[in-house]
Protein backbone atom coordinates (compact mmCIF):
# COMPACT_ATOMS: atom_id res chain seq x y z
CA UNK A 1 0.00 0.00 0.00
CA UNK A 2 1.20 3.33 -0.96
CA UNK A 3 -0.08 5.03 2.28
CA UNK A 4 -1.15 4.02 5.65
CA UNK A 5 -4.95 3.43 5.78
CA UNK A 6 -7.66 4.63 8.83
CA UNK A 7 -9.34 1.15 9.30
CA UNK A 8 -7.62 -2.39 9.33
CA UNK A 9 -6.77 -4.38 6.58
CA UNK A 10 -5.97 -8.49 6.82
CA UNK A 11 -3.82 -10.43 5.23
CA UNK A 12 -1.70 -13.45 5.11
CA UNK A 13 -4.67 -14.96 7.03
CA UNK A 14 -4.67 -18.75 7.77
CA UNK A 15 -7.44 -21.37 7.51
CA UNK A 16 -8.59 -20.86 11.24
CA UNK A 17 -8.45 -16.90 10.59
CA UNK A 18 -10.82 -18.00 7.47
CA UNK A 19 -13.20 -20.01 9.40
CA UNK A 20 -13.58 -17.29 12.09
CA UNK A 21 -15.20 -14.90 9.80
CA UNK A 22 -17.33 -17.88 7.88
CA UNK A 23 -14.95 -17.15 4.37
CA UNK A 24 -14.66 -19.53 1.80
CA UNK A 25 -11.30 -21.44 1.37
CA UNK A 26 -10.70 -23.04 -1.70
CA UNK A 27 -9.28 -26.22 -0.64
CA UNK A 28 -7.65 -26.84 -4.36
CA UNK A 29 -5.70 -23.96 -4.36
CA UNK A 30 -5.36 -23.91 -0.72
CA UNK A 31 -5.99 -20.28 0.03
CA UNK A 32 -8.82 -18.07 1.36
CA UNK A 33 -11.32 -16.52 -1.18
CA UNK A 34 -11.88 -12.43 -1.03
CA UNK A 35 -14.10 -11.43 1.97
CA UNK A 36 -15.56 -8.16 1.84
CA UNK A 37 -17.32 -6.63 4.58
CA UNK A 38 -19.16 -2.89 5.15
CA UNK A 39 -19.07 -2.17 8.65
CA UNK A 40 -21.68 0.15 10.74
CA UNK A 41 -20.18 2.21 13.61
CA UNK A 42 -21.06 -0.03 15.93
CA UNK A 43 -18.96 -2.82 13.99
CA UNK A 44 -21.86 -5.34 13.18
CA UNK A 45 -21.76 -6.12 9.31
CA UNK A 46 -24.13 -4.15 7.22
CA UNK A 47 -22.80 -5.66 3.64
CA UNK A 48 -20.77 -8.52 2.77
CA UNK A 49 -19.69 -10.64 -0.50
CA UNK A 50 -17.67 -13.62 -0.86
CA UNK A 51 -16.16 -14.66 -4.15
CA UNK A 52 -14.62 -16.98 -5.80
CA UNK A 53 -13.64 -15.00 -8.96
CA UNK A 54 -12.73 -11.86 -9.70
CA UNK A 55 -16.48 -11.40 -10.54
CA UNK A 56 -19.03 -10.22 -7.70
CA UNK A 57 -15.94 -8.16 -5.61
CA UNK A 58 -17.11 -5.03 -4.47
CA UNK A 59 -16.27 -1.74 -6.41
CA UNK A 60 -15.02 1.16 -4.36
CA UNK A 61 -17.47 3.87 -6.09
CA UNK A 62 -20.22 1.57 -5.78
CA UNK A 63 -19.64 1.16 -2.82
CA UNK A 64 -19.13 5.00 -1.35
CA UNK A 65 -22.34 5.97 -3.53
CA UNK A 66 -24.30 3.16 -1.27
CA UNK A 67 -22.97 4.23 1.44
CA UNK A 68 -23.73 7.86 0.54
CA UNK A 69 -27.27 6.45 -0.68
CA UNK A 70 -28.05 5.12 3.09
CA UNK A 71 -26.60 7.88 4.76
CA UNK A 72 -28.97 10.32 2.96
CA UNK A 73 -31.88 8.08 3.59
CA UNK A 74 -30.93 8.17 7.74
CA UNK A 75 -30.21 11.84 7.19
CA UNK A 76 -34.32 11.74 5.83
CA UNK A 77 -35.40 9.84 8.48
CA UNK A 78 -34.10 12.41 11.39
CA UNK A 79 -35.81 15.39 9.62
Amino acid sequence: MAQPLGFPVAHSMKRTDGDSIGSWWDERRDHIQPSEFVLNRKGMVMFSTYSNSPVGRMDPAETLVLLQFLKSMADKKKA
